[in-house]
């Protein structure tokens, strides 16, 4: 089972982006984020016509918004963090029924924080602790659990193009940083890190300075998968071939295997 993660910074916009994606990545899953749009906007039939027939869909207009698409059948739909009241649309989970047996998937947009310090900030760590409160139970009860999305966390140094010139600043500071290894601790496992991979691999990179073409990006979009689940992966990469294309999504999409 191949799926990813994938901030579409607009699903409008990058409609025929998934459609080509997809065409030459048939993945089984495809979790997106900032669509950017309200739910009966959604493309719901063109996305069925390519093979995705259960969609779970939770947007909002202009800001945010988070989709799961699947082969798979789908159900225990659950909108947002369980007890933490958000007017945000940004967490969507599901379970997906896999011939391995039941996985629990969680796919979110992360707040971004602005800067620290801020309201923003203080929004983002409230966000970030009510997610772990969550995923806490959700581990508990679901020993196939798979964790994705925009995390606006860069969780170590090797995950951006200058750790020291960012040290401290939103994506870098201490305090997302503790947040991430916190998730971590639930009993997740970064699936990028499992294996070897290039230096200055990257997720997102800026649409000014000629971000891409400097490669001055960061690696903000994740997939954490629960210790059950570990022994099965079999890879876990970054497609940069689609932010190559013309009126791009600023992030690429990130996959992972699951044997």
């Amino acid at each position: 089972m191949k799926l990813t993660t994938w901030n579409v910074n607009s699903l409008t916009a990058r409609l025929q982006h998934v459609l080509d994606w997809t065409a030459a990545n048939p993945v089984d899953v495809l979790c997106l984020q900032e669509l950017k749009l309200t739910d009966d906007k959604f493309p719901l039939d063109v996305l069925r016509g390519i093979g995705y027939e259960h969609c779970a869909v939770f947007g909002q207009k202009t800001y945010n918004g988070v989709a799961v698409m699947s082969r798979l059948p789908m159900r225990d739909i659950v909108k947002n963090i369980a007890g933490f009241e958000d007017e945000n649309s940004r967490l969507l989970s599901v379970t997906l029924d896999t011939p391995a047996g039941p996985l629990r998937l969680v796919n979110g947009y992360f707040v971004n924080g602005q800067a620290p310090g801020t309201e923003k900030f203080n929004y983002k760590m409230a966000w970030l602790r009510g997610l772990r409160d969550y995923l806490h139970e959700e581990v508990a009860r679901h020993s196939q659990l798979v964790l994705v999305g925009d995390f606006n966390i860069a969780p170590e140094d090797r995950d951006s193009f200058d750790p020291e010139g960012l040290r401290e600043t939103i994506h870098h500071t201490s305090e997302e940083r503790d947040h991430f290894r916190k998730l971590l601790e639930l009993g997740l496992v970064d699936s990028f890190r499992l294996f070897e991979q290039p230096e200055k691999s990257f997720s997102w990179w800026d649409y000014r300075m000629l971000g891409y073409q400097k490669n001055r990006g960061l690696r903000i979009d994740h997939i954490l998968v629960s210790e059950a689940l570990k022994p099965r992966v079999a890879g876990c990469s970054i497609d940069r071939t689609p932010r190559k294309w013309k009126q791009p999504s600023d992030h690429a999409p990130v996959t992972v295997e699951i044997q």
